[in-house]
């Protein structure tokens, strides 16, 4: 998790096959500054394009049969190291 607004901590988590789930406090805006009313501690982001509350998650991704399954990579240890 990050520090994030005061102090407190916010982490993003892409889910399989639907939204980004962001956790903690959030200060969203369009790319002309205008904020988002977020009115919840926790959101979902829309990946699928398809969501009618954009940038906020509906559901649409079942419906259209959304797919993205996303991992960190695995950080590598270097040879030698214990």
């Amino acid at each position: 998790m990050n520090e994030n607004l005061n102090g407190h901590s916010c982490s993003i988590q892409p889910s399989d096959n639907g939204p980004l789930l962001v956790r903690g406090p959030v200060h969203l805006v369009d790319p002309e500054g205008n904020e988002f009313v977020v009115r919840a501690r926790n959101i979902a982001l829309c990946r699928c394009g398809a969501s009618e509350n954009k940038p906020f998650c509906d559901g649409s991704h079942a419906r259209i049969g959304f797919q993205s399954v996303v991992r960190a990579p695995r950080a590598e240890v270097p040879v030698g190291a214990t």
